[in-house]
């Protein structure tokens, strides 16, 4: 599977378009879309904007003499939520700078995601932001955003790998990434063997599954964790070339709280996914050995092996590590109508929701295997089954946020 080119989320704004189909993601940093499309909040977005917030109070503290900063969003996406986290740092910024007693600094603020990305789709909302932010501050103009002004704030796409170098050396202070580091660089090899000096790699022997499940083999297990520490080790030296000592990273991905990669937060809507694709199998819509064939490029890690890789690459500390479950459609387990017995509709209801989200994720990447055609039904199944689940049980995933200091 060529990852560089099929993983991105469903383009455009139609009805299985990531745009209109983010929720999750959204729920995790923007009160105030959430109260449009859902009417609830998480917990989830005060602790993600709470860690980011701090990260840039420090960082600005330290570098008060400093006029301009380098600012980096990685994996943005596209859609509604693919210029949320710059708006947030900008308002950050601007609210830290009075308290500071400075002047709002020149802002360079690039987004990045693979060349597969709709960066279209960002650069038509770009005026949303815009009139967003003049709406929110009467300094509006001071900012830069005026068309034509010249102002002191920039916003540019860098597409390409975030596992690898992005920008020039140190260029950076303050870098950001939510919901993609959890997509890794490739699938995952099984074992490698050498014959005559010729290094062979076997495929994964990962048979009716499409990621790691209670049936999986160790060394899968073992293959996946070791692609995520070399994906995420790449990634912490690419970013420590390119951030200034001092500089500062919040990151936020979807991991695990066990130590067992096979709980139900990890990897269970991959579990049904793979039911799914198997009963489209069992009717002989698909083959069998495409689903055999498949592997997600994906690894939910726990806070254990996250620490072991940042430790071992050595240019980062840990200033904040914390993480937080939400519910399938990403509403915090707290809220009070996570513990309320859903009804049979209700929980079918949900189920579609929940199908609609994650292949506006995934579909770019099944699409080249299992064919075009199957979609619809693939995911009407998919949706049936998360819902049968979501009846008779509560499940959720775990968000792993962690704020990070360049050390130097």
């Amino acid at each position: 599977m060529e990852v560089m080119r099929i993983l991105h989320m469903n383009k455009g704004n139609g009805e299985t378009s990531y745009a209109k189909n983010s929720i999750v993601q959204i729920r995790k940093y923007n009160k105030i879309c959430v109260k449009c499309l859902c009417n609830s909040q998480s917990n989830i977005i005060s602790l993600g904007r709470r860690v980011m917030d701090e990260a840039l109070k420090k960082l600005m503290i330290r570098n008060s003499e400093i006029l301009s900063f380098g600012i980096a969003d990685l994996g943005c996406s596209s859609g509604p939520n693919s210029l949320l986290s710059i708006s947030n740092i900008v308002e950050t910024i601007q609210n830290l700078c009075p308290d500071l007693d400075r002047p709002v600094p020149e802002l360079s603020l690039s987004l990045n995601d693979l060349p597969s990305n709709d960066f279209n789709y960002i650069f038509a909302s770009l005026p949303e932001l815009y009139d967003r932010l003049k709406k929110r501050d009467n300094n509006y103009e001071s900012l830069g955003f005026e068309h034509g002004s010249g102002g002191p704030c920039f916003v540019s796409a860098v597409p390409g790998s975030f596992y690898g170098r992005l920008f020039p050396r140190r260029s950076l202070h303050f870098v950001h990434s939510s919901s993609s580091l959890h997509w890794l660089s490739q699938v995952p090899c099984g074992e490698v063997n050498k014959k005559d000096g010729v290094v062979i790699t076997a495929d994964l022997d990962n048979r009716g599954k499409i990621y790691l499940s209670k049936t999986s083999p160790k060394s899968a297990h073992k293959a996946y964790a070791l692609q995520f520490q070399t994906d995420f080790s790449v990634f912490l030296r690419s970013r420590s070339e390119e951030l200034v000592p001092g500089g500062r990273m919040v990151l936020s991905f979807l991991g695990r709280s066990s130590p067992d990669p096979t709980t139900e937060e990890s990897c269970y809507q991959w579990e049904l996914l793979a039911q799914a694709l198997m009963s489209l199998a069992r009717e002989g819509i698909i083959e069998e050995e495409n689903i055999d064939a498949f592997n997600a490029p994906y690894y939910a890690t726990s806070p254990e092996e996250l620490k072991m890789a940042i430790e071992k690459e050595g240019s980062f500390s840990i200033d904040r590590l914390e993480i937080s479950p939400v519910d399938w459609e990403g509403g915090s387990i707290s809220d009070e109508s996570y513990d309320i017995v859903r009804s049979k509709p209700e929980a079918l209801a949900s189920g579609r929701r929940v199908a609609k989200t994650i292949r506006a994720v995934v579909e770019p990447m099944l699409e080249p295997t299992f064919g075009q055609k199957v979609m619809d039904e693939l995911f009407e199944r998919y949706a049936k089954l998360v819902g049968e689940y979501v009846y008779v049980s509560s499940p959720r995933y775990a968000i792993i946020i962690v704020s990070l200091l360049r050390m130097g």
